[in-house]
């Protein structure tokens, strides 16, 4: 590939680094003496037809269109994953608490014992929910920062850290879309997100929508756009293949098997039609869909904004179906960059109209503040040019997206982990098997009953009143997708860590009721979806006094 070109329109915090321009050559019409002096009546000799363009040139631009992003696109990628740290914090929030101080679920003693590195996060510092609530406001800062794109790779850095830090503090309530939201922000981290809609933009040269992008056609090209790739690729190849080697996937049975998990049931889990073609259907349809997730990179135009955009109503779906946390939201974020130019340009003359006052009313803002100017030299105190900055950028990259790719082939069994990487960790205990090779069999409910008193029983993790001989049938689910994680995770076996629990379900029982608990007892309840056969397992009981 050619040498990065160092666009004049680049940003002081975000590189906006093009590999490999498209070759634009013709052959110029040239004429002799003689033929100008020709009568005037004479026809004008016709032009040469243009030359092809070498072989080199044409797979340059066949790799572009295929691993190259639209700016505007990494800017709507930079906006919306800026959302979703947020959403993500407000959801985390409800259980603050519970989750992240020593007063809930995992002391930081027990944390040290459990995951030894987990204390270097920021969150373990102290265990009062004052501090955490310091760093909760501090993210969000930093996401607000992001989302604006001001300063933005500072606030992409400081909100990576965070949310590393605030995954580090509780690893027993993270799921699958925690591992891509932060592998999202590292390569997104990469990338200049900066470079389209957003302060920094509008700082540096104005940036209304038909003006001259940071690179020669639109595109961001090279290994950090192949990395940012690679990481969506690897989660729906992962996952396809890990479905295709179980049973109920290729029978046209999962959707159905997980739907009748109701635990899993979100805001309208409940009204989906209970009909097996259609379910069957969807097996099928989601399958196809993963099987096809490679054309996101090897086709371009509209068939990659076809297959991109019909990923992201899936991902929207489920939301609306299924309590998975900011799974669906993270991986319809993830799958902006795939979206092509044309995309972007229907999408701006659309808002153009609309966005033009707020950008006159930003410089406005900006130049009164005295910000009208981003230097773009050198990072103060290292003495770096944005060109050895992006060489630097690229070739972290290059060795991320070699590591990554090595990592998904030997998490797939396709060779063998070298030892010294299996003492580390198992490649094959991967988070990309959601529901893979088989769903679950079972519906996991949960039995938390906190007594008072006055003889009183209320469930402790809802707040209101049960059967004061509670039978299994009165199981229920979880309040959040965090607290599933977390009881999936904790057995009787595990004392120290079911009795911080129950501690703090006589706490969460009182703030629910307004009634003191004298003690709470857990229960897991696991029903059978086909027979019905339920087996309890009580996990713990305390004096809440």
């Amino acid at each position: 590939m050619a040498d990065h070109r160092d666009a004049r329109a680049g940003s002081g915090d975000d590189d906006a680094w093009s590999v490999g321009d498209t070759a634009e050559s013709a052959g110029d019409a040239t004429s002799s003496p003689s033929e100008a002096s020709g009568s005037p009546d004479d026809p004008p000799p016709a032009d040469p037809p243009p030359a092809d363009p070498p072989p080199s040139d044409r797979l340059r631009a066949a790799l572009r269109r295929r691993l190259g992003i639209d700016v505007r696109a990494l800017a709507a990628f930079r906006i919306a994953l800026a959302a979703v740290l947020l959403v993500d914090l407000a959801l985390r929030a409800r259980n603050l608490t519970a989750f992240y101080t020593d007063a809930g679920v995992l002391p930081r003693p027990l944390l040290a014992e459990a995951y030894p590195l987990a204390r270097v996060s920021l969150y373990a510092l102290s265990g009062e929910a004052q501090v955490a609530g310091l760093l909760f406001l501090a993210a969000a800062v930093a996401a607000v920062a992001l989302a604006v794109g001001y300063r933005t790779r500072i606030a992409a850095a400081v909100s990576l850290a965070l949310l590393a830090s605030l995954q580090a503090r509780n690893p027993f309530v993270l799921n699958a879309g925690d591992t891509l939201l932060w592998q999202l922000l590292g390569a997104g981290l990469l990338c200049p997100l900066g470079a389209r809609w957003s302060v920094d933009a509008v700082r540096r040269r104005g940036d209304a929508p038909g003006t001259r992008s940071p690179t020669p056609d639109g595109r961001f090209a090279g290994p950090r756009s192949a990395l940012l790739f690679a990481v969506v690729l690897a989660v729906y190849v992962s996952n396809a293949v890990v479905k295709l080697r179980g049973e109920a996937w290729p029978a046209g049975e999962a959707v159905e098997t997980v739907f009748r998990l109701t635990y899993l049931h979100g805001p309208l889990g409940g009204a989906v039609p209970e009909s097996p073609e259609l379910l069957t259907a969807a097996t099928y349809g989601w399958l196809a869909l993963l099987v096809a997730s490679p054309l996101l990179v090897a086709a371009a135009g509209r068939i990659r904004a076809a297959l991109a955009g019909t990923l992201i109503a899936a991902h929207l779906s489920m939301a609306l179906t299924l309590q998975i946390g900011v799974f669906a939201a993270v991986s319809a974020t993830a799958l902006l960059p795939f979206l092509p130019p044309f995309v972007w340009d229907r999408i701006e003359s659309l808002v153009a109209p609309a966005v033009r006052p707020s950008r006159s009313a930003a410089e406005r803002l900006l130049s009164s503040l005295g910000g009208g100017s981003v230097a773009t030299g050198r990072i103060s105190g290292l003495g770096l040019g944005r060109a050895t900055r992006g060489r630097v950028a690229d070739a972290v990259a290059a060795l991320l997206l070699v590591s990554l790719l090595a990592w998904t082939v030997m998490g797939l069994g396709v060779v063998g982990a070298p030892d010294s990487v299996a003492a580390v960790s198992d490649p094959t205990e991967s988070d990309w098997d959601m529901f893979a090779p088989e769903p679950p069999s079972t519906d996991d409910l949960v039995l938390a009953t906190a007594t008072t008193a006055d003889g009183d029983r209320i469930d402790a993790l809802y707040g209101d009143p049960v059967a004061t001989d509670r039978p299994p049938s009165d199981a229920r689910g979880y309040p959040t997708a965090r607290w599933r994680k977390h009881f999936s995770l904790l057995s009787a076996a595990d004392a120290d860590r079911v009795d911080a629990t129950l501690a703090r379900l006589c706490d969460r029982a009182a703030g629910l009721s307004g009634a003191e608990a004298e003690s709470v007892t857990v229960s897991s309840v696991e029903v059978a979806v086909g027979s019905g056969d339920t087996r309890v397992v009580e996990l713990g009981s305390r004096e809440c006094r």
